[in-house]
C-alpha cells in the first residue's frame, strides 16, 4: 500500500522497486518541487541485520562525492518502521528504457561514457566501488544529462568491513565481472571498469554481450566465453572497437584498463576518428 506522505514529502506515485528499495514520486510542500523518495524494504532490514547499515551509508556515500554526474541528495530521515532517502527527480528515465529500443548514436554513446565515467572516477578516487553499473542505474534529467544512481550495493574500501556484504555476490549478473562473481574479497575499481564495458556494448549493439537462459549460464558465460564482436554485430562500426572491448571485458582485472579515466579517453579517440 502506498503511503500518502512520508516524512513531509507528499507521495504522488510509485516509480520504481525492487529488492532492497521502492521508489516514489513524491512533492516537498515546503518548496513544492518534485523528488524521489527512496524507501528502505521492511522485508530486507527483518531478514539481514546490517541492511539498515547500508542504507544509511548510500546516503552518506552520495553526500560524500558530491559529484555533478551524481544524483544528488536533499535529505534522509525516518517515519516510524520506515527509513527513507530523498534524492533530485529524473524526468528522463532510465538508460535501459532508452535501450529497448537499440543501440545509440555513437556520439550519445560517448556522453554518456563520459559524464559518467567521470562520476565513476571520482568515486573510486575516494575509494568507493558502485558494484551495480547497468543501465537501469543511469538516469537522465531534462536536459537529457546522465546522472549515475543507487549506491545501495556500495562498497566504501575505508569503511568498516562487513558492512557491504565482503565475500557475497552483490551485484547484477548481466553486468558483472568475474571476480565479482567469483566473490573475490579484494575487488577494486577495474570491477566496475568492466561493467561499465558491458554498459558500452549494449549502446553499441543494442544487446548483451553475455545472455543465457539462467543465472548459472550467464555467469558461465562471464568466466569462460569469448567477448562477441562488435564488428560482426554492426559491421558500420570500425574494427578497433573490438579491440577496445576486448580490453574493458578482459577475464583477467590486470588485462583491462586500470582506471576509468583510461576506458573514457579510449572511447572518446575511437569516436573522434569514426567521425573522421
Amino acid at each position: 500500500m502506498t503511503p500518502e506522505r512520508i516524512g513531509r514529502y507528499k507521495i504522488i506515485e510509485e516509480i520504481a522497486r525492487g529488492g532492497m528499495a521502492a521508489v516514489f514520486l513524491a512533492e516537498d510542500p515546503m518548496i513544492r518541487r518534485k523528488v524521489a523518495v527512496k524507501v528502505l524494504s521492511a522485508k530486507m532490514l527483518a531478514t539481514d541485520p546490517n541492511f539498515y547499515d547500508r542504507f544509511q551509508q548510500e546516503a552518506e556515500t552520495i553526500a560524500a562525492l558530491e559529484h555533478s554526474a551524481v544524483i544528488p541528495i536533499y535529505d534522509f530521515g525516518h517515519q516510524g518502521d520506515l527509513s527513507y532517502i530523498v534524492m533530485r527527480y529524473m524526468p528522463g528515465g532510465t538508460l535501459e528504457a532508452r535501450l529497448q529500443n537499440g543501440a545509440l548514436p555513437l556520439e550519445e554513446t560517448s556522453y554518456i561514457i563520459e559524464r559518467v565515467g567521470a562520476a565513476l572516477g571520482e568515486a573510486h578516487e575516494k575509494g568507493i566501488l558502485h558494484r551495480d553499473i547497468k543501465p537501469a542505474n543511469i538516469l537522465f534529467n531534462g536536459r537529457n544529462e546522465p546522472f549515475l544512481s543507487d549506491f545501495g550495493t556500495a562498497k566504501n574500501l575505508q569503511a568498516a568491513k562487513g558492512i557491504t556484504g565482503t565475500g557475497v555476490m552483490i551485484g547484477t549478473v548481466e553486468y558483472m565481472s568475474p571476480e565479482q562473481i567469483q566473490g573475490t574479497k579484494e575487488l577494486d575499481g577495474r570491477t566496475d571498469i568492466y561493467a561499465l564495458g558491458i554498459v558500452l556494448f549494449f549502446m553499441l549493439t543494442g544487446e548483451l554481450p553475455f545472455k543465457g537462459d539462467s543465472i548459472v549460464s550467464i555467469v558461465m558465460a562471464h568466466l569462460n566465453n569469448p567477448i562477441p564482436s562488435v564488428q560482426a554485430a554492426i559491421p558500420t562500426l570500425p574494427s578497433p572497437w573490438d579491440e577496445l572491448l576486448q580490453k574493458a571485458l578482459a577475464k583477467d582485472p590486470q588485462d583491462r584498463y586500470q582506471t576509468v579515466d583510461e576506458l573514457v579517453q579510449a572511447v572518446k579517440e575511437l569516436i573522434k576518428k569514426s567521425e573522421s
